[in-house]
């Protein structure tokens, strides 16, 4: 589309020509209908069955798609969900694994993760790059409109269970293209059987400030609830006054599947008027982190569960709030009586309520929480930097939410900063004094979170002569540890010597006890091959169809190395005939 506009400039008349791109202009036109319907197709050959919602709480950030079952399979094809092009790959240990993001022609980008393979043409490609830069990992790889185009329904790879996976499955995104926001995929016509409404779990009722009573106590409160009927919930009920808020965990399930899945929306109702709401539509990359003020931080830390808070904290960005009264903070009074309907959601409106009675009653304070008080007070506007010992630890201003007094100790070189039940908004960074250790000591020793001391976490650890530090966004316990250990490589089904002519993969299994692997390199006949990271299984994985093997006697060579530079290698002659 052209528009051509003049300027008057100068007292001469300049002519512009102004060319809106055809990409724009679908994307204007879409966004009059917000969401396509029939758009997009299911991006796998079978029916649509979930394990996984979008929106769902995750640690430290909401689920940013579906996640498709694939049958407890790995390999099952996986098609383009819509007319468009391939632009951006990117293969990496953790995270989507294998990963492409299509961009189509209606402004929206679709996402296909944790893939095993790509197809062929794509496949070709990517292991060229691997094999240039002799690397498994890609980073992000962006092509243009002419190099992948892919029709609807068309194979662009194999569903698998590389990266972050819980088990095989693929995720599956659609993103807005200008502003990389995701959107949950069901708004543009995806159809997932789903007759049940959300079950709840638990209920949890805060006293949100200093003057805040529940049931004559300035505490926060688990409270018993109990299921009436099909979709209808009755909490005990509660006497209070001053400020409260809630709190409910809660999931849902779809049809034909047993997974604890989120929900769509949560809203409360206060004596006919509505408090609280949210529902996860779209969001922002960015404001995820936020999720650790939606739901009890602290709770869930201590004992696993979430509970998703009907209360919206002042200092959260999360776009997903929709008309708030009082910020979803229930005020009191002394003589009134309250009743409070959480209500809970799943995207096909199945729906579950939970009534709550409140009695408004005289202040009168049989217990208070003491606030704790230590020699280490956070100021969260400012820079804070204390140091202790041997440990120096920083935060950059804004790293906690709220002004904290914080419990720093160190005791048998262990330092311990606080628990980790307090969420940050940014990194802080932990440093040790080494300056009493040899050169050699050095050399092998590394930072670790021993939090769970029979599980002792390495964490990126970057050496100057006499200190040694590293950035986390987690408190707790932190120490020095040694590793002295090489790491583990074990040949698997064959033998060195060993005929391998009807073998399709040559595998290894590598391990480390200690700081954990940092790197691998693998050769046959001392040029370099491509091995696939399987870091759940700690299994290693090399194609044959890779490269034609010329002679039929060859030399695979594997050094292994860990995070403090200990490393291993292990050699082994293999014998392959060529099959035609």
């Amino acid at each position: 589309m052209i528009f051509t506009i003049f300027v008057k400039k100068n007292n001469s008349i300049l002519k512009k020509t102004l060319v809106i791109s055809f990409l724009l202009f679908h994307f204007l036109c879409f966004s009059q209908e917000k969401y396509p319907q029939n758009y997009f197709s299911n991006p796998v050959e079978i029916p649509l069955l979930l394990s996984g919602s979008f929106g769902e709480l995750r640690s430290n950030h909401f689920h940013a798609g579906l996640d498709i079952k694939t049958q407890g399979r790995e390999g099952l094809k996986v098609i383009a969900a819509a007319e468009g092009y391939v632009s951006r790959i990117k293969v990496q240990q953790f995270g989507y694994g294998k990963a492409i993001y299509i961009t189509h022609p209606s402004g929206f980008t679709t996402v296909y993760g944790h893939l095993s393979k790509f197809a062929d043409k794509i496949e070709e490609y990517i292991k060229s790059v691997q094999y240039k830069n002799e690397n498994y990992e890609t980073g992000d790889l962006f092509f243009k409109e002419d190099e992948f185009p892919v029709q609807k329904g068309e194979i662009i790879a194999l569903s698998g269970d590389t990266g972050g996976s819980g088990g095989p499955h693929l995720h599956f995104e659609i993103r807005n293209s200008f502003t990389e926001k995701t959107i949950n995929p069901l708004f543009f016509g995806l159809k997932v059987d789903d007759t049940i409404p959300p079950t709840f779990q638990n209920l949890k009722v805060f006293a949100l400030n200093a003057d805040s009573r529940i049931n004559q106590q300035n505490k926060n409160f688990q409270l018993e609830i109990k299921r009436i009927k099909k979709g209808v919930y009755e909490a005990e009920r509660i006497s209070a006054n001053g400020s409260i808020g809630f709190g409910v965990n809660v999931f849902d399930r779809f049809n034909n599947s047993s997974n604890k899945n989120g929900i769509f929306s949560l809203e409360m109702i206060v004596n006919g008027n509505r408090y609280y709401y949210h529902d996860v539509e779209t969001f922002s990359f960015p404001e995820s982190k936020y999720i650790n003020l939606l739901i009890d931080y602290e709770h869930y830390k201590k004992y696993h569960t979430k509970y998703q808070k009907t209360f919206k904290e002042s200092q959260s960005n999360l776009s997903i709030y929709k008309d708030l009264i009082n910020n979803g903070e229930i005020d009191i009074k002394e003589g009134l009586n309250y009743t409070v309907d959480i209500i809970a959601k799943d995207y096909e409106g199945n729906t579950s309520s939970l009534k709550i009675s409140i009695i408004g009653k005289e202040n009168n304070t049989i217990f208070t929480e003491q606030k704790d008080t230590t020699d280490y007070k956070i100021i969260a506007a400012n820079f804070n930097k204390f140091k202790l010992d041997n440990v120096t630890i920083a935060f950059p201003k804004n790293t906690f939410y709220n002004d904290t007094f914080l419990d720093f100790k160190v005791e048998n070189g262990i330092a311990k900063i606080h628990t980790p039940t307090i969420p940050l908004d940014k990194i802080f960074t932990l440093t040790f004094d080494v300056s009493n250790y040899s050169k050699e000591e050095k050399k092998h020793l590394y930072i670790a979170n021993v939090e769970y001391p029979r599980y002792p976490n390495y964490q990126y650890t970057r050496k100057k002569e006499n200190t040694f530090y590293t950035t986390t966004k987690t408190l707790g316990k932190y120490t020095l540890l040694s590793d002295h250990q090489k790491p583990s490589i074990k040949l698997l089904y064959f033998k060195d010597q060993e005929w391998l002519t009807n073998s399709k993969t040559l595998k290894v299994k590598i391990s480390d006890v200690g700081s954990d692997i940092k790197n691998y390199r693998a050769t046959i006949d001392d040029e370099w091959i491509l091995m696939e990271f399987n870091h759940k299984k700690n299994i290693l994985t090399y194609n044959f169809s890779d490269k034609k093997l010329v002679c039929s006697k060859h030399i695979f060579k594997i050094v292994v190395s860990d995070n403090v530079g200990n490393t291993n290698e292990l050699s082994a002659t293999f014998f392959k005939k060529q099959v035609n």
